[in-house]
Parts: structure tokens; C-alpha cells; sequence
């Protein structure tokens, strides 16, 4: 079954990364303190969103770099296809 992933912004001015089933337990929870929302009115869910996907290129470039040959054209291709946008 394929699973799904969603940012929700909560009373509290919470962001959470969790799955599009409701689970209980977030994946991700992201607070901004009082002054930070206070300069990103409005925009707090595409700062949550583009932190998350920073965090999973991150990711998958260090799960990629582990025995990587710059040299290695094939490795390339396999470090590009598992970055995620």
C-alpha cells in the first residue's frame, strides 16, 4: 500500500510531516519561535516545505556518497535517481 506524506500546520503554529492516514506519531515536527513566525507570516508552510525536501536531498546524498567513485559515471546515475523533489 503506498503511503503519502503531508505537512500540516497545527493550532499551536506547529508544523508536522506525517502520513495522509492521520497517524498519531509525526514524522518531522518543525517549531518556529514566536519571532521567526512573526517574519514569515504567512509563508511558514513553504519554509516547512522546503526544509523538509533540503533534509531529504541531504539524505539521499549522503546514503549516496558512502563508497562513491567520482569517476563512476554509473554511480552519478544512481546518486541522481535517488534524490527526491
Amino acid at each position: 500500500m503506498l503511503s503519502y506524506l503531508e505537512l500540516v500546520e497545527l493550532d499551536n503554529g506547529d508544523i508536522v510531516l506525517q502520513r495522509s492516514e492521520g497517524d498519531e506519531n509525526p514524522l518531522v515536527t518543525i517549531k518556529f519561535s514566536k519571532e521567526t513566525r512573526d517574519h514569515i507570516v504567512g509563508s511558514a508552510l513553504d519554509v516547512a516545505r522546503a526544509m523538509v525536501q533540503a533534509g531529504i536531498e541531504a539524505a539521499a546524498m549522503s546514503a549516496g556518497s558512502e563508497g562513491f567513485d567520482e569517476d563512476d559515471d554509473e554511480d552519478d546515475q544512481e546518486l541522481e535517481s535517488k534524490i527526491v523533489h
